[in-house]
Order: C-alpha cells, then sequence, then structure tokens
C-alpha cells in the first residue's frame, strides 16, 4: 500500500515540476513572504511583541488568502485533467484503489505546497532575525504557523479533488475552484461581519458566530494562529472578532478538516466512471 501510494506520488510530483508548479508555489511564497515581512512588523513595538512574532501574524492573513488559491489550482484537475487527457482508464487498470491514487497525488501537493512554505516563511524569518536578533524568539510561532498551513493546504487539496471529480471537465473544475475560494476565503467573511453588524449582540453573535467561523476551515487557521500567538492586537475584522473563541476549538477545527475533505474526495472520486 505504502509503495503505490509513493510511485503515484513520485508521478505527480513529476508532472507538477514539468508544469511549473513548484516554482509558482515557491515563488509566491517568497515575494509575498518578504514583502510582509518589510511592511507587517512596523507596528512591533508599540504592540509589545517580538518582529517575528508580529510578521507572524502579517504571514497568517496571507496563508488565509494564498494557501487555499495555490491548492486549489494545484488540485483542480487531478482527476479531471485525468478524464480528459483519457488517462484514467489506464490509471485505474493498475492494481491500485482509488483512495491510494487520491493520497498520492494529496503526497506529492502537499510536499510542493511545504516547500513553498518553508521558503517563503523562511526567508521572512531571516529578514526579521537579521534586523532584531531577539526576534528568534517568534520561532515557536512560525513553526505553528508552518504546520497549521500545511494542514490548511492538504484541506483545500482534497476539496479540490473533490470538485475535480464532481465536474469531470479541467474547465468547469476551474470554476469551481475559483467560485469555492471566493465564497470560502472572502465572501464568507464578509457576511458573517455583515451578520454581527445587523445583529447587534443578539443571538447569532453570541450562539452561531462561533460555530460559523468555526465551520469555515480557513477562518479556523486564522483563529489558531493568531490566539496561539497572543496577536489578536495585529488583527481586524473576522479576528480580532472570533478571539474570544477557544484555542482547542480552533485546532480541532484545523486538525479536522483535512480528514473530512480527503474524505469527502474518495466517496466523489468512487463515482467517476473512468
Amino acid at each position: 500500500m505504502i509503495a503505490r501510494i509513493f510511485a503515484t506520488a513520485i508521478t505527480e510530483a513529476h508532472i507538477a515540476r514539468r508544469n511549473r508548479w513548484v516554482l509558482i508555489a515557491v515563488g509566491l511564497m517568497v515575494v509575498f513572504s518578504l514583502v510582509l515581512s518589510a511592511v507587517g512588523s512596523a507596528p512591533s513595538g508599540g504592540l509589545g511583541a517580538d518582529r517575528l512574532s508580529v510578521t507572524v501574524a502579517s504571514l497568517t492573513s496571507l496563508s488565509v488568502y494564498l494557501v487555499p488559491l495555490v491548492a486549489l489550482l494545484m488540485s483542480f484537475d487531478a482527476v479531471a485533467g485525468e478524464v480528459e487527457r483519457g488517462t484514467l482508464p489506464l490509471l485505474l487498470t493498475y492494481p491500485v484503489a482509488r483512495w491510494e491514487i487520491l493520497a498520492g497525488k494529496l503526497v506529492a501537493h502537499t510536499g510542493i505546497l511545504l516547500v513553498a512554505l518553508v521558503a517563503g516563511y523562511g526567508a521572512a524569518a531571516l529578514i526579521a532575525v537579521a534586523g532584531d536578533p531577539a526576534a528568534a524568539a517568534g520561532f515557536a510561532a512560525l513553526w505553528r504557523l508552518t504546520w497549521a498551513s500545511t494542514l490548511l493546504g492538504a484541506t483545500f487539496l482534497g476539496i479540490g479533488y473533490a470538485l475535480s471529480s464532481l465536474a469531470r471537465r479541467a474547465s468547469g473544475a476551474a470554476g469551481l475552484a475559483i467560485g469555492l475560494w471566493l465564497g470560502l476565503v472572502v465572501l464568507y467573511d464578509l457576511a458573517l461581519l455583515a451578520a454581527v453588524v445587523a445583529d447587534d449582540g443578539g443571538i447569532f453573535t453570541t450562539r452561531f458566530f462561533p460555530a460559523a467561523l468555526l465551520a469555515n476551515p480557513a477562518d479556523a487557521f486564522r483563529l489558531f494562529n493568531l490566539t496561539a500567538s497572543q496577536a489578536t492586537a495585529a488583527a481586524s475584522g473576522i479576528g480580532a472578532a472570533g478571539a474570544t473563541i477557544a484555542l482547542w476549538k480552533s485546532l480541532v477545527s484545523v486538525l479536522v478538516w483535512p480528514l473530512i475533505a480527503l474524505g469527502f474526495a474518495t466517496l466523489t472520486f468512487r463515482k467517476v466512471e473512468p
């Protein structure tokens, strides 16, 4: 089983390398991380936190938008592309289970994402420590952000595989992926904030709002990192509004969502006819 999964992962890694996804992901993370490291650490003195910890708060906001987008762009044609190229029937003739195929793709794509995260966050950390040696105290927060970002990416990779299985066409899967990214990462928060303002401290704000935040993997990721880093003073919007949610609740959501996404992807892939 392990050998079959890693064989699929190696094949997917070669495909991603040929498609320049490795360079694209690394380039995006490094460029945006360096920009935020230079700009986002300016208020560190006023917040009473080391420079790297404040940079981590800025990188959290970046990761909420960029990591899901990169993950969906890598995964939207994972199944639909195989169908269109006519390689799925051949792939399914091998003695490998469908969930093993998805697991292999997940290993490869998560590995690429992890390389990009380490490169981007590492570059930001070097800039922060070079400017202020005391910033080394923030390495624990940076490590927490790295593995949480990896889990967030794995969640949206699984969602991308599910969309790819449902669409059966790469163009349709791409449209679904962009639409879902806009819905979960951008419009979801705007709708929640509008509802909180309209509710004015009512039942929705006190009972349903925390659950709505934890039900979104992007919001749970942001809340977990900001709360664990005690950097809510640098947050705004949803991050500040959800500061009262217990840390363990957002951690559970961050840990569970990748399993839910991969399970859903497996169910949808089983229904795909070669």
